[in-house]
Protein backbone atom coordinates (compact mmCIF):
# COMPACT_ATOMS: atom_id res chain seq x y z
CA UNK A 1 0.00 0.00 0.00
CA UNK A 2 1.19 3.81 -1.06
CA UNK A 3 0.71 6.45 1.50
CA UNK A 4 -2.47 8.37 1.04
CA UNK A 5 -2.39 11.53 -1.08
CA UNK A 6 -4.08 14.69 -0.10
CA UNK A 7 -7.31 16.04 -1.90
CA UNK A 8 -5.77 19.32 -2.11
CA UNK A 9 -2.84 17.60 -3.95
CA UNK A 10 -5.40 16.00 -6.31
CA UNK A 11 -6.95 19.32 -7.17
CA UNK A 12 -3.94 21.67 -7.36
CA UNK A 13 -3.24 22.65 -11.08
CA UNK A 14 -0.03 23.32 -12.60
CA UNK A 15 -0.77 25.52 -15.07
CA UNK A 16 -2.00 27.78 -11.99
CA UNK A 17 0.95 26.92 -9.37
CA UNK A 18 4.02 27.65 -9.15
CA UNK A 19 6.53 24.43 -9.16
CA UNK A 20 7.45 25.47 -4.95
CA UNK A 21 3.78 25.89 -4.20
CA UNK A 22 2.44 22.48 -5.50
CA UNK A 23 5.57 20.90 -3.31
CA UNK A 24 4.54 22.75 -0.96
CA UNK A 25 1.28 20.86 -0.84
CA UNK A 26 2.47 17.55 -1.38
CA UNK A 27 4.83 18.52 1.30
CA UNK A 28 1.97 19.22 4.30
CA UNK A 29 1.67 15.19 4.10
CA UNK A 30 4.99 13.76 3.01
CA UNK A 31 5.85 10.52 5.16
CA UNK A 32 7.93 10.25 7.42
CA UNK A 33 11.79 9.07 7.86
CA UNK A 34 10.12 6.31 10.52
CA UNK A 35 7.19 5.80 8.09
CA UNK A 36 9.42 5.39 5.59
CA UNK A 37 11.88 3.44 7.26
CA UNK A 38 8.80 0.83 8.06
CA UNK A 39 7.36 0.66 4.12
CA UNK A 40 10.58 0.00 3.05
CA UNK A 41 11.71 -2.34 5.88
CA UNK A 42 14.93 -1.17 6.39
CA UNK A 43 16.57 -1.58 9.79
CA UNK A 44 17.19 0.99 12.25
CA UNK A 45 20.49 0.97 11.92
CA UNK A 46 20.74 1.34 8.28
CA UNK A 47 18.91 4.92 8.85
CA UNK A 48 20.81 8.03 8.94
CA UNK A 49 18.26 10.84 10.00
CA UNK A 50 19.22 13.74 9.19
CA UNK A 51 16.18 16.66 10.30
CA UNK A 52 13.39 16.13 7.62
CA UNK A 53 15.23 13.57 5.53
CA UNK A 54 17.54 10.93 6.09
CA UNK A 55 20.53 9.11 4.30
CA UNK A 56 20.67 5.56 3.75
CA UNK A 57 23.98 3.65 5.22
CA UNK A 58 24.69 1.80 1.75
CA UNK A 59 27.49 -0.34 3.27
CA UNK A 60 24.56 -2.48 5.46
CA UNK A 61 21.87 -2.58 3.11
CA UNK A 62 23.93 -4.10 0.29
CA UNK A 63 25.32 -6.60 2.93
CA UNK A 64 22.02 -7.61 3.91
CA UNK A 65 20.31 -7.66 0.70
CA UNK A 66 23.35 -8.82 -1.74
CA UNK A 67 21.42 -12.26 -2.15
CA UNK A 68 18.32 -10.90 -3.03
CA UNK A 69 17.85 -10.72 -7.01
CA UNK A 70 17.90 -7.21 -8.40
CA UNK A 71 15.13 -5.27 -9.78
CA UNK A 72 13.82 -4.45 -13.47
CA UNK A 73 16.34 -1.57 -14.65
CA UNK A 74 15.03 1.57 -16.92
CA UNK A 75 17.35 4.26 -17.87
CA UNK A 76 15.45 8.12 -19.19
CA UNK A 77 17.67 9.82 -21.64
CA UNK A 78 16.16 12.37 -24.71
CA UNK A 79 16.80 13.56 -28.11
CA UNK A 80 18.63 16.43 -28.94
CA UNK A 81 17.14 19.23 -26.53
CA UNK A 82 16.64 22.76 -27.62
CA UNK A 83 18.37 24.87 -24.74
CA UNK A 84 15.41 24.59 -22.72
CA UNK A 85 15.78 20.90 -22.35
CA UNK A 86 13.26 17.96 -22.75
CA UNK A 87 12.35 16.70 -19.67
CA UNK A 88 14.12 14.09 -18.40
CA UNK A 89 13.83 14.53 -14.81
CA UNK A 90 10.00 15.33 -15.01
CA UNK A 91 9.66 12.21 -16.86
CA UNK A 92 11.75 9.97 -14.61
CA UNK A 93 9.51 11.60 -12.07
CA UNK A 94 6.18 10.96 -13.92
CA UNK A 95 6.82 7.25 -14.73
CA UNK A 96 7.35 5.80 -11.29
CA UNK A 97 4.82 7.81 -10.38
CA UNK A 98 2.80 6.32 -12.98
CA UNK A 99 4.17 2.80 -12.16
CA UNK A 100 3.16 3.54 -8.65
CA UNK A 101 -0.31 4.31 -9.89
CA UNK A 102 -0.23 0.53 -10.88
CA UNK A 103 0.75 -0.80 -7.36
CA UNK A 104 4.46 -1.28 -8.80
CA UNK A 105 7.37 -1.32 -5.88
CA UNK A 106 9.16 1.38 -8.09
CA UNK A 107 11.73 3.58 -6.67
CA UNK A 108 14.36 6.18 -8.32
CA UNK A 109 17.84 6.97 -8.45
CA UNK A 110 18.40 10.50 -9.32
CA UNK A 111 21.22 12.99 -9.16
CA UNK A 112 21.78 15.96 -6.84
CA UNK A 113 21.82 19.11 -8.22
CA UNK A 114 24.01 21.80 -8.10
CA UNK A 115 23.57 25.25 -6.34
CA UNK A 116 24.97 27.20 -9.87
CA UNK A 117 21.94 25.80 -12.36
CA UNK A 118 19.38 26.35 -9.36
CA UNK A 119 20.41 29.69 -8.87
CA UNK A 120 20.47 30.68 -12.58
CA UNK A 121 18.26 29.51 -15.56
CA UNK A 122 18.47 26.24 -15.39
CA UNK A 123 16.30 25.96 -12.29
CA UNK A 124 16.67 22.57 -9.48
CA UNK A 125 15.77 19.41 -11.95
CA UNK A 126 13.55 18.97 -9.55
CA UNK A 127 11.06 17.85 -12.08
CA UNK A 128 8.01 20.20 -12.49
CA UNK A 129 4.17 20.49 -12.10
CA UNK A 130 2.75 16.94 -10.39
CA UNK A 131 5.95 15.12 -11.85
CA UNK A 132 8.38 17.00 -8.84
CA UNK A 133 10.45 15.51 -6.22
CA UNK A 134 10.42 16.75 -2.53
CA UNK A 135 11.40 18.52 -0.37
CA UNK A 136 12.03 20.61 -2.91
CA UNK A 137 13.70 23.43 -0.57
CA UNK A 138 16.47 21.03 0.44
CA UNK A 139 16.71 19.02 -2.47
CA UNK A 140 17.53 22.80 -3.87
CA UNK A 141 20.05 24.10 -1.42
CA UNK A 142 22.42 21.58 -0.73
CA UNK A 143 20.23 18.64 0.26
CA UNK A 144 22.35 16.68 2.95
CA UNK A 145 25.77 18.16 2.55
CA UNK A 146 27.41 15.64 -0.53
CA UNK A 147 28.59 18.72 -2.63
CA UNK A 148 29.80 21.02 0.63
CA UNK A 149 31.72 17.91 1.20
CA UNK A 150 33.20 18.03 -2.36
CA UNK A 151 33.96 20.98 -1.87
CA UNK A 152 35.70 20.93 1.07
CA UNK A 153 37.46 18.02 0.49
CA UNK A 154 38.35 19.54 -3.58
CA UNK A 155 39.62 22.85 -1.93
CA UNK A 156 41.68 21.40 0.91
CA UNK A 157 44.23 19.59 -2.20
CA UNK A 158 44.42 22.87 -3.18
CA UNK A 159 45.61 24.09 0.33
CA UNK A 160 48.15 21.43 0.30
CA UNK A 161 49.27 22.02 -2.94
CA UNK A 162 50.18 26.14 -2.56
CA UNK A 163 51.10 25.39 0.95
CA UNK A 164 53.43 23.33 -0.09
CA UNK A 165 54.86 25.39 -3.03
CA UNK A 166 55.41 28.69 -0.46
CA UNK A 167 57.71 26.60 2.03
CA UNK A 168 59.38 24.82 -0.92
CA UNK A 169 60.09 28.54 -2.34
CA UNK A 170 61.05 29.85 1.86
CA UNK A 171 63.34 26.67 2.45
CA UNK A 172 66.30 24.94 1.31
CA UNK A 173 66.25 20.95 0.97
CA UNK A 174 67.84 20.32 4.16
CA UNK A 175 64.92 22.54 6.07
CA UNK A 176 62.37 20.65 4.48
CA UNK A 177 64.07 17.75 5.35
CA UNK A 178 63.21 18.90 9.44
CA UNK A 179 59.87 19.49 8.93
CA UNK A 180 58.98 16.52 7.22
CA UNK A 181 58.97 17.03 3.98
CA UNK A 182 60.28 16.11 0.15
CA UNK A 183 61.05 18.59 -2.48
CA UNK A 184 57.57 17.93 -5.05
CA UNK A 185 59.48 20.70 -6.98
CA UNK A 186 56.16 21.99 -8.80
CA UNK A 187 55.77 23.17 -12.02
CA UNK A 188 53.52 26.82 -11.06
CA UNK A 189 52.76 26.95 -15.01
CA UNK A 190 51.69 23.22 -15.28
CA UNK A 191 48.89 23.51 -12.26
CA UNK A 192 46.24 21.04 -13.22
CA UNK A 193 43.23 21.97 -10.68
CA UNK A 194 42.07 24.58 -9.48
CA UNK A 195 39.83 26.07 -6.66
CA UNK A 196 35.66 25.02 -7.15
CA UNK A 197 32.51 26.29 -5.86
CA UNK A 198 28.72 25.51 -6.26
CA UNK A 199 28.14 28.71 -8.23
CA UNK A 200 28.19 30.04 -11.79
CA UNK A 201 30.56 32.66 -11.53
CA UNK A 202 32.57 33.48 -14.93
CA UNK A 203 34.61 36.25 -13.06
CA UNK A 204 36.61 33.29 -10.82
CA UNK A 205 37.42 31.53 -14.21
CA UNK A 206 40.56 33.08 -14.06
CA UNK A 207 42.17 34.64 -11.12
CA UNK A 208 45.58 35.61 -9.49
CA UNK A 209 46.24 34.01 -6.61
CA UNK A 210 49.18 34.54 -3.62
CA UNK A 211 49.20 38.38 -3.94
CA UNK A 212 50.74 40.34 -1.21
CA UNK A 213 54.47 39.44 0.80
CA UNK A 214 56.12 35.92 1.10
CA UNK A 215 53.70 35.06 4.04
CA UNK A 216 50.80 35.15 1.63
CA UNK A 217 51.21 32.19 -0.64
CA UNK A 218 52.47 31.29 -4.06
CA UNK A 219 51.62 34.07 -6.66
CA UNK A 220 50.46 31.94 -9.33
CA UNK A 221 47.53 32.16 -12.10
CA UNK A 222 44.75 29.78 -10.53
CA UNK A 223 41.27 29.22 -11.62
CA UNK A 224 37.97 28.15 -10.14
CA UNK A 225 35.59 25.33 -11.66
CA UNK A 226 31.80 24.59 -10.48
CA UNK A 227 31.40 22.04 -7.47
CA UNK A 228 30.10 19.94 -9.23
CA UNK A 229 32.85 19.78 -12.27
CA UNK A 230 35.20 18.71 -9.41
CA UNK A 231 36.71 14.97 -10.02
CA UNK A 232 35.49 14.30 -6.57
CA UNK A 233 32.40 14.61 -7.96
CA UNK A 234 32.59 12.23 -10.87
CA UNK A 235 34.87 9.61 -8.53
CA UNK A 236 31.92 9.55 -5.85
CA UNK A 237 29.52 8.62 -9.38
CA UNK A 238 31.05 5.59 -10.37
CA UNK A 239 32.66 4.03 -6.92
CA UNK A 240 31.47 1.20 -5.39
CA UNK A 241 32.55 1.68 -1.81
CA UNK A 242 34.21 3.43 0.85
CA UNK A 243 37.75 1.36 0.17
CA UNK A 244 37.24 2.66 -3.97
CA UNK A 245 36.59 5.84 -3.07
CA UNK A 246 39.92 5.87 -0.70
CA UNK A 247 42.30 4.60 -3.53
CA UNK A 248 40.91 6.88 -6.27
CA UNK A 249 41.27 9.95 -4.21
CA UNK A 250 44.70 8.65 -3.71
CA UNK A 251 45.63 8.84 -7.30
CA UNK A 252 43.80 12.25 -8.63
CA UNK A 253 47.10 14.39 -10.21
CA UNK A 254 46.65 17.88 -8.72
CA UNK A 255 49.73 19.16 -10.97
CA UNK A 256 53.15 18.38 -12.33
CA UNK A 257 56.74 18.86 -11.46
CA UNK A 258 58.95 20.53 -14.14
CA UNK A 259 59.90 17.67 -15.13
CA UNK A 260 56.66 16.58 -16.44
CA UNK A 261 55.80 13.83 -13.68
CA UNK A 262 52.47 13.52 -12.00
CA UNK A 263 52.21 15.05 -8.54
CA UNK A 264 49.04 13.56 -6.88
CA UNK A 265 47.00 13.96 -3.95
CA UNK A 266 49.05 11.04 -2.59
CA UNK A 267 52.52 12.42 -3.01
CA UNK A 268 51.06 16.01 -0.70
CA UNK A 269 49.81 13.80 2.13
CA UNK A 270 46.17 15.07 1.77
CA UNK A 271 43.99 12.05 0.53
CA UNK A 272 43.77 10.51 3.49
CA UNK A 273 41.87 13.96 4.91
CA UNK A 274 39.89 14.24 1.60
CA UNK A 275 38.53 10.79 1.95
CA UNK A 276 37.29 11.79 5.94
CA UNK A 277 36.07 15.20 4.41
CA UNK A 278 33.80 12.39 2.16
CA UNK A 279 33.36 9.84 4.14
CA UNK A 280 29.46 10.40 4.51
CA UNK A 281 28.79 10.99 0.65
CA UNK A 282 29.13 7.46 0.18
CA UNK A 283 25.38 7.08 1.53
CA UNK A 284 22.10 7.77 -0.41
CA UNK A 285 20.12 10.73 0.84
CA UNK A 286 16.04 9.33 0.49
CA UNK A 287 13.60 11.69 -0.93
CA UNK A 288 10.41 11.20 -2.60
CA UNK A 289 7.82 12.25 -5.22
CA UNK A 290 5.09 14.27 -5.06
CA UNK A 291 2.88 11.22 -4.97
CA UNK A 292 5.35 9.80 -2.22
CA UNK A 293 7.34 6.82 -4.41
CA UNK A 294 10.83 6.58 -2.77
CA UNK A 295 13.62 8.42 -4.78
CA UNK A 296 17.37 8.29 -3.51
CA UNK A 297 19.24 11.17 -5.07
CA UNK A 298 22.77 10.57 -4.98
CA UNK A 299 26.42 12.41 -6.76
CA UNK A 300 25.93 15.16 -9.52
CA UNK A 301 28.73 14.65 -11.96
CA UNK A 302 28.93 17.24 -15.11
CA UNK A 303 27.52 15.41 -18.40
CA UNK A 304 29.89 16.46 -20.69
CA UNK A 305 33.41 16.08 -18.91
CA UNK A 306 31.83 13.02 -16.68
CA UNK A 307 29.76 10.30 -16.97
CA UNK A 308 26.76 12.16 -15.97
CA UNK A 309 24.70 9.63 -14.21
CA UNK A 310 23.66 9.28 -10.35
CA UNK A 311 25.71 7.00 -8.82
CA UNK A 312 26.42 3.38 -9.21
CA UNK A 313 26.08 2.89 -5.11
CA UNK A 314 22.36 4.17 -5.68
CA UNK A 315 21.53 1.71 -8.53
CA UNK A 316 23.24 -1.05 -7.18
CA UNK A 317 20.78 -0.60 -3.83
CA UNK A 318 17.84 0.29 -5.26
CA UNK A 319 17.77 -2.97 -7.69
CA UNK A 320 17.96 -4.70 -4.61
CA UNK A 321 14.64 -2.30 -2.64
CA UNK A 322 12.72 -2.09 -5.72
CA UNK A 323 11.17 -3.99 -8.19
CA UNK A 324 11.30 -1.29 -10.83
CA UNK A 325 14.40 1.38 -9.99
CA UNK A 326 14.26 4.18 -12.38
CA UNK A 327 17.24 6.04 -13.16
CA UNK A 328 18.56 9.30 -15.68
CA UNK A 329 21.59 9.92 -17.83
CA UNK A 330 22.32 13.74 -18.29
CA UNK A 331 22.10 15.33 -21.70
CA UNK A 332 20.74 14.19 -25.12
CA UNK A 333 21.28 9.87 -26.03
CA UNK A 334 24.56 10.54 -27.86
CA UNK A 335 26.52 11.77 -24.57
CA UNK A 336 24.57 10.77 -21.37
CA UNK A 337 22.92 7.38 -22.75
CA UNK A 338 26.10 6.80 -24.64
CA UNK A 339 28.00 7.42 -21.55
CA UNK A 340 25.57 5.02 -19.44
CA UNK A 341 26.07 2.42 -21.83
CA UNK A 342 29.62 2.21 -21.95
CA UNK A 343 31.06 3.53 -19.40
CA UNK A 344 28.62 3.27 -16.46
CA UNK A 345 27.56 -0.33 -17.32
CA UNK A 346 30.60 -1.48 -17.53
CA UNK A 347 31.64 -0.40 -14.36
CA UNK A 348 29.34 -1.59 -12.30
CA UNK A 349 28.07 -4.62 -14.51
CA UNK A 350 24.50 -3.72 -14.47
CA UNK A 351 22.89 -3.78 -17.44
CA UNK A 352 19.01 -2.20 -18.07
CA UNK A 353 15.99 -3.78 -19.01
CA UNK A 354 14.60 -0.69 -21.28
CA UNK A 355 15.52 2.81 -22.40
CA UNK A 356 13.39 5.71 -22.18
CA UNK A 357 14.04 8.21 -24.80
CA UNK A 358 12.10 11.45 -24.21
CA UNK A 359 11.13 13.74 -27.09
CA UNK A 360 9.48 17.07 -27.40
CA UNK A 361 7.14 18.05 -30.42
CA UNK A 362 9.24 21.49 -29.68
CA UNK A 363 12.20 19.78 -30.00
CA UNK A 364 11.49 18.40 -33.08
CA UNK A 365 10.46 20.80 -34.91
CA UNK A 366 13.91 22.78 -34.22
CA UNK A 367 15.55 19.84 -35.64
CA UNK A 368 13.56 20.02 -38.68
CA UNK A 369 14.16 23.80 -38.77
CA UNK A 370 12.46 25.61 -36.71
CA UNK A 371 13.59 29.58 -35.56
CA UNK A 372 16.35 29.22 -32.98
CA UNK A 373 14.85 28.72 -29.21
CA UNK A 374 16.70 30.94 -26.66
CA UNK A 375 16.25 30.56 -22.94
CA UNK A 376 14.47 33.44 -21.28
CA UNK A 377 12.84 34.85 -24.77
CA UNK A 378 9.11 34.25 -25.31
CA UNK A 379 8.75 30.79 -27.89
CA UNK A 380 8.34 31.67 -31.84
CA UNK A 381 4.78 31.09 -33.26
CA UNK A 382 5.92 27.87 -34.62
CA UNK A 383 6.22 25.99 -31.44
CA UNK A 384 3.26 26.85 -30.32
CA UNK A 385 0.95 26.50 -33.20
CA UNK A 386 0.50 23.56 -35.21
CA UNK A 387 3.55 22.96 -37.74
CA UNK A 388 3.36 19.42 -39.37
CA UNK A 389 6.28 20.07 -41.62
CA UNK A 390 8.79 21.04 -39.13
CA UNK A 391 7.45 17.77 -36.68
CA UNK A 392 8.17 15.30 -39.80
CA UNK A 393 11.35 16.57 -40.74
CA UNK A 394 12.36 16.69 -37.19
CA UNK A 395 12.08 13.45 -36.41
CA UNK A 396 14.96 12.03 -37.96
CA UNK A 397 17.20 13.25 -35.05
CA UNK A 398 14.51 10.99 -32.52
CA UNK A 399 14.55 8.16 -35.39
CA UNK A 400 18.73 8.35 -35.15
CA UNK A 401 19.22 8.13 -31.45
CA UNK A 402 16.29 4.92 -31.79
CA UNK A 403 19.10 3.84 -33.50
CA UNK A 404 22.04 4.53 -30.80
CA UNK A 405 19.82 2.34 -28.32
CA UNK A 406 18.97 -0.65 -30.06
CA UNK A 407 22.53 -0.64 -31.10
CA UNK A 408 23.24 -1.30 -27.41
CA UNK A 409 21.20 -4.39 -27.41
CA UNK A 410 18.14 -2.15 -25.40
CA UNK A 411 14.37 -2.07 -25.84
CA UNK A 412 13.76 1.71 -26.80
CA UNK A 413 10.77 3.16 -25.49
CA UNK A 414 9.93 7.05 -27.11
CA UNK A 415 7.74 8.84 -24.57
CA UNK A 416 6.20 11.93 -25.92
CA UNK A 417 6.21 14.68 -23.33
CA UNK A 418 3.17 16.16 -24.31
CA UNK A 419 2.74 20.02 -23.98
CA UNK A 420 -0.33 21.57 -24.05
CA UNK A 421 0.36 23.38 -27.06
CA UNK A 422 0.97 20.12 -29.16
CA UNK A 423 -1.92 19.03 -31.47
CA UNK A 424 -3.01 15.25 -32.42
CA UNK A 425 -1.51 15.38 -35.88
CA UNK A 426 1.79 16.32 -34.66
CA UNK A 427 1.62 13.93 -31.84
CA UNK A 428 0.70 11.40 -34.32
CA UNK A 429 3.41 12.04 -36.64
CA UNK A 430 5.46 11.52 -33.67
CA UNK A 431 4.36 8.17 -32.73
CA UNK A 432 4.55 6.67 -36.10
CA UNK A 433 8.07 7.79 -36.95
CA UNK A 434 9.15 6.07 -33.38
CA UNK A 435 6.48 2.83 -34.34
CA UNK A 436 8.39 2.75 -37.50
CA UNK A 437 12.16 3.33 -35.93
CA UNK A 438 11.04 -0.26 -33.72
CA UNK A 439 10.39 1.82 -30.76
CA UNK A 440 7.46 1.34 -28.74
CA UNK A 441 5.85 4.82 -28.18
CA UNK A 442 3.44 6.45 -25.33
CA UNK A 443 2.26 9.90 -24.80
CA UNK A 444 2.63 11.42 -21.50
CA UNK A 445 1.32 14.43 -19.28
CA UNK A 446 2.54 13.79 -16.30
CA UNK A 447 3.62 17.69 -15.73
CA UNK A 448 -0.12 18.24 -16.09
CA UNK A 449 -1.56 15.09 -14.09
CA UNK A 450 1.41 13.19 -12.49
CA UNK A 451 0.57 9.29 -12.45
CA UNK A 452 -2.32 9.65 -14.05
CA UNK A 453 -0.70 11.11 -16.81
CA UNK A 454 1.88 8.69 -17.20
CA UNK A 455 -0.19 5.59 -17.62
CA UNK A 456 0.25 4.99 -20.92
CA UNK A 457 3.65 5.09 -20.22
CA UNK A 458 3.79 2.96 -17.59
CA UNK A 459 1.95 0.12 -19.10
CA UNK A 460 4.41 0.28 -22.12
CA UNK A 461 8.08 0.53 -20.07
CA UNK A 462 6.13 -2.64 -18.24
CA UNK A 463 5.54 -4.40 -21.44
CA UNK A 464 9.04 -3.44 -23.07
CA UNK A 465 10.93 -4.56 -19.77
CA UNK A 466 9.41 -8.02 -19.72
CA UNK A 467 10.94 -8.35 -23.29
CA UNK A 468 14.26 -9.92 -23.56
CA UNK A 469 17.23 -8.00 -24.65
CA UNK A 470 20.58 -8.48 -25.78
CA UNK A 471 22.95 -5.79 -24.41
CA UNK A 472 26.26 -5.55 -25.38
CA UNK A 473 29.08 -2.76 -25.25
CA UNK A 474 30.02 -0.63 -28.79
CA UNK A 475 33.85 -1.81 -28.13
CA UNK A 476 35.63 -4.13 -26.15
CA UNK A 477 37.85 -2.57 -22.79
CA UNK A 478 41.02 -3.72 -25.39
CA UNK A 479 40.11 -0.87 -28.05
CA UNK A 480 42.91 1.49 -28.55
CA UNK A 481 41.94 5.02 -27.53
CA UNK A 482 41.37 6.40 -30.85
CA UNK A 483 39.94 3.32 -32.12
CA UNK A 484 37.11 4.39 -29.55
CA UNK A 485 36.24 7.98 -30.67
CA UNK A 486 36.12 6.96 -34.09
CA UNK A 487 33.78 3.93 -33.45
CA UNK A 488 31.63 6.42 -30.77
CA UNK A 489 31.79 9.75 -33.70
CA UNK A 490 30.58 6.97 -36.26
CA UNK A 491 28.41 4.97 -34.82
CA UNK A 492 26.45 7.52 -32.45
CA UNK A 493 27.20 10.89 -33.88
CA UNK A 494 27.12 9.85 -37.53
CA UNK A 495 30.42 11.59 -38.23
CA UNK A 496 32.31 10.53 -41.55
CA UNK A 497 35.44 10.37 -39.10
CA UNK A 498 37.71 12.09 -36.60
CA UNK A 499 40.61 14.63 -37.31
CA UNK A 500 43.38 15.42 -34.49
CA UNK A 501 45.33 18.25 -33.86
CA UNK A 502 48.82 17.17 -33.70
CA UNK A 503 49.13 17.88 -29.80
CA UNK A 504 46.02 15.51 -29.34
CA UNK A 505 47.37 13.03 -31.02
CA UNK A 506 50.41 13.10 -29.52
CA UNK A 507 48.52 13.19 -26.30
CA UNK A 508 46.12 9.70 -27.44
CA UNK A 509 49.52 7.89 -28.15
CA UNK A 510 51.17 8.55 -25.05
CA UNK A 511 48.21 6.90 -23.45
CA UNK A 512 47.79 4.17 -25.70
CA UNK A 513 51.25 2.96 -24.77
CA UNK A 514 50.99 3.58 -21.24
CA UNK A 515 49.75 -0.31 -19.84
CA UNK A 516 48.07 1.46 -16.76
CA UNK A 517 45.90 3.55 -18.64
CA UNK A 518 44.27 0.19 -20.66
CA UNK A 519 41.30 0.27 -18.34
CA UNK A 520 40.60 4.10 -18.13
CA UNK A 521 37.03 4.92 -19.65
CA UNK A 522 36.54 7.23 -22.52
CA UNK A 523 34.23 10.55 -21.43
CA UNK A 524 33.82 12.21 -24.50
CA UNK A 525 33.29 16.05 -24.60
CA UNK A 526 31.22 17.62 -27.11
CA UNK A 527 28.05 19.98 -26.97
CA UNK A 528 24.88 18.54 -25.70
CA UNK A 529 22.75 21.20 -28.44
CA UNK A 530 23.94 18.81 -31.91
CA UNK A 531 24.90 15.33 -32.17
CA UNK A 532 27.97 16.92 -34.11
CA UNK A 533 30.50 19.35 -32.04
CA UNK A 534 28.91 22.38 -33.74
CA UNK A 535 25.74 23.05 -31.51
CA UNK A 536 24.13 25.58 -34.40
CA UNK A 537 23.79 22.11 -36.62
CA UNK A 538 19.95 20.28 -35.87
CA UNK A 539 18.17 17.16 -36.75
CA UNK A 540 21.10 14.56 -38.34
CA UNK A 541 23.76 16.43 -39.53
CA UNK A 542 25.61 15.09 -42.74
CA UNK A 543 29.30 15.32 -43.72
CA UNK A 544 31.05 16.28 -41.09
CA UNK A 545 34.37 15.31 -39.49
CA UNK A 546 34.91 15.22 -35.60
CA UNK A 547 37.52 17.47 -34.25
CA UNK A 548 39.49 16.29 -31.10
CA UNK A 549 41.90 19.15 -29.86
CA UNK A 550 42.68 18.06 -26.46
CA UNK A 551 42.50 15.14 -23.58
CA UNK A 552 41.92 15.35 -20.18
CA UNK A 553 42.99 13.57 -17.67
CA UNK A 554 41.29 11.85 -14.56
CA UNK A 555 43.35 9.69 -13.07
CA UNK A 556 41.32 8.73 -9.64
CA UNK A 557 38.36 8.84 -12.04
CA UNK A 558 40.04 6.72 -14.72
CA UNK A 559 38.84 9.15 -17.42
CA UNK A 560 40.31 9.86 -20.45
CA UNK A 561 38.51 12.73 -22.21
CA UNK A 562 38.56 13.41 -25.73
CA UNK A 563 37.53 17.35 -26.22
CA UNK A 564 35.42 18.30 -29.33
CA UNK A 565 35.58 21.82 -29.39
CA UNK A 566 36.08 24.19 -26.29
CA UNK A 567 34.21 23.76 -22.71
CA UNK A 568 34.14 25.89 -19.29
CA UNK A 569 33.80 24.10 -16.09
CA UNK A 570 32.83 27.44 -14.41
CA UNK A 571 29.24 28.33 -16.25
CA UNK A 572 28.64 32.01 -16.35
CA UNK A 573 25.15 33.65 -14.10
CA UNK A 574 22.80 35.06 -17.08
CA UNK A 575 21.20 38.50 -16.64
CA UNK A 576 17.89 37.04 -15.90
CA UNK A 577 18.76 34.26 -13.10
CA UNK A 578 16.69 32.30 -11.29
CA UNK A 579 18.02 33.92 -7.56
CA UNK A 580 15.95 36.96 -8.47
CA UNK A 581 12.91 35.54 -7.74
CA UNK A 582 14.12 33.20 -4.59
CA UNK A 583 13.22 34.58 -1.11
CA UNK A 584 11.84 33.60 2.29
CA UNK A 585 8.30 33.90 3.62
CA UNK A 586 9.48 35.63 7.26
CA UNK A 587 6.38 34.51 8.72
CA UNK A 588 6.68 30.76 7.97
CA UNK A 589 10.29 30.62 7.33
CA UNK A 590 9.67 28.57 4.13
CA UNK A 591 11.57 29.65 0.90
CA UNK A 592 9.39 30.90 -2.13
CA UNK A 593 10.10 30.96 -5.76
CA UNK A 594 11.97 27.37 -6.53
CA UNK A 595 10.96 26.14 -10.08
Amino acid sequence: MGFKISQKYIDADPRKLADWQIAEIAEENMPTVEEWQEKLGLKKDEVIPMGKLCKLDFMKIIDRLKDKPDGKYIEVTAITPTPLGEGKSTTSLGLIEGLGKRGKNVGAVLRQPSGGPTMNIKGTAAGGGKALLIPMTEFSLGCTGDINDIVNAHNLAMVALTSRMQHERNYDDAELAKRGLKRLDVDPTNVEMGWVMDFCAQSLRNIIIGLGGKMDGFLMQSKFAIAVSSELMAILSIVRDLKDLRERIGKITVAYDKKGNPITTSDLEVAGAMTAWMRNTINPTLMTSVEYQPILVHAGPFANIAVGQSSIIGDRIALKMFDYNVTESGFAADIGFEKFWNVKCRLSGLTPHVSVLVATVRALKMHGGGPTVVPGRPLPDEYTKENLALVEKGCANMVHLIGVIKKAGINPVVCVNAFHTDTKDEIAIVRKAAEQAGARVATSEHWLKGGEGALELADVVLEACNEKNNFKFLYPLETPLRQRVEIIAKEVYGADGVSWTPEAEAKAKRFEANPEMKDYMTMMVKTHLSLSHDPTKKGVPKGWVLPIRDILVFSGAKFLCPMAGTISLMPGTASDPAFRRVDVDVKTGKVIGLF
